[in-house]
């Protein structure tokens, strides 16, 4: 970024972000915004003043001020770009270096990370996608000219098939882990465009699923190339959750995070169609149901997960602003680095299960729309379906300190 620029694009102070670099970040948003979701990262010195302000400011000469905390140069942020856009021009007058987000926050939810993931995948290649604004984490597995992607976002279909088509390889299956509350999924986007095998856990039925997919459950294989997927039920974070292998890796996704694990309040039953918020009755649904699948996941990781090779690399469905990325740039670590280091499994059942339900965080935005949408039951266009899902993810509780 040179002194004469006057905005930064989101994959640009990405990549300044993922190098550690130390950047000041003036977000203009409202306070509730900012608190909610906002651009995070080890260098990041993110501070808060509203729009207001700089007018106030401007009227007075004092805009400099403003920012007397920050160091230079500064990236200005608002929602789209509009309003940060202007306040950085307001900083210049001043004399103080600053460049606008181009896009805002908006942009910053369509930057998309790809790294190969550095592990014995049985012979396919494993790549690891991250969006940053939310900390998604999909995958795309290729072997002998065809390739699955697992946990696909429906804003990245095309990016899926791109690298697919890159890599000489026919998408041949999306598949989903489990019902998603944090974003909308894109396993129908993909089976559309390339008709691929769309394949979802076989418990998604139970909960309301309302469109034709190649069910899977305990023990099935997904064939892709010359490797399979072999499915483990792992129930917990929802009743249906199923986690992958693939040679020495483990795709735990919403149940074993490197910095916690999934959180067991997500799972509502979804309406029974757009126009009705009627829902068909569940067990374990909501707040209700918090605590059974608290116990539920306990026993997932104690008598499933944890019974696994130390050496088995775990790739998770969401980071956090706490954890590293390895030297493959992924983020993922061995089952017995987590086991050794994460308290939430060094607890006893009684003590895992008020930690987990005690210790949640706020629910991810927009989520009983999203898991509507992601059964079938409500229908979102592109755009509703980006917007739906702006914010964090929120889809794990954190260990204790």
């Amino acid at each position: 970024m040179s002194p004469d620029d006057t905005s930064i694009s989101p994959e640009r102070l990405h990549e300044r972000i993922d190098r550690g670099e130390s950047i000041s970040v003036l977000d203009v948003r409202d306070r509730d915004e900012f608190e909610a979701w906002r651009i995070d990262g080890p260098g990041v010195d993110a501070a808060q003043i509203p729009e207001m302000r700089f007018v106030q400011a401007d009227i007075q000469g004092t805009t400099a001020e403003l920012v007397a905390d920050l160091d230079e140069p500064i990236v200005a942020v608002c929602a789209r770009g509009k309003a940060s856009d202007e306040i950085a021009g307001q900083l210049r007058d001043a004399g103080v270096d600053a460049v606008n987000l181009a896009e805002g926050m908006n942009g910053w939810a369509r930057v998309y990370v790809r790294r190969e993931l550095d592990a014995d995948a049985a012979g396919a290649d494993v790549y690891q996608y991250r969006r940053p604004a939310s900390g998604c984490l999909s995958y795309l597995i290729a072997s002998d000219g065809e390739a699955a992607v697992i946990d696909p976002l429906r804003a990245f279909a095309d990016r899926y098939v791109e690298d697919a088509q890159e890599q000489g390889a026919e998408l041949v299956a999306a598949v989903d882990t489990h019902v998603h509350a944090d974003h909308v999924s894109g396993v129908r986007a993909l089976a559309d465009a390339e008709d691929a095998e769309l394949r979802l856990p076989a418990g998604a039925e139970e909960r309301g699923l309302a469109f034709d997919a190649d069910l899977y459950d305990d023990g099935d294989r997904i064939g892709v190339g010359d490797v399979e997927l072999e499915a483990m039920h792992a129930p917990g974070h929802t009743s249906e959750l199923c986690v992958l292998r693939l040679g020495d890796v483990l795709f735990s996704a919403d149940t074993l995070f490197l910095g916690g694990v999934g959180r067991p309040d997500l799972e509502r039953a979804a309406p029974r169609a757009a126009e009705s918020r009627a829902a068909p009755p569940r067990g374990k649904a909501g707040d209700d149901g918090a605590r059974d699948l608290a116990g539920d996941l306990y026993e997932t990781l104690h008598e499933r997960l944890l019974e696994l090779p130390d050496d088995t690399v775990v790739a998770p469905g969401h980071y956090g602003d706490a954890d590293e990325a390895g030297g493959d740039g992924t983020f993922a670590a061995s089952l017995g680095d987590l086991a050794e280091g994460l308290d939430a499994l060094s607890m006893d059942r009684e003590a895992f299960v008020e930690f987990t339900v005690g210790n949640l965080p706020p629910r991810p935005a927009n989520y009983e729309r999203i898991v509507a949408t992601n059964l079938g039951r409500d229908e979102l266009s592109d755009d509703e379906a980006f917007e739906v899902e702006l914010g964090p993810n929120n889809c794990a509780v954190s260990d204790a300190d």
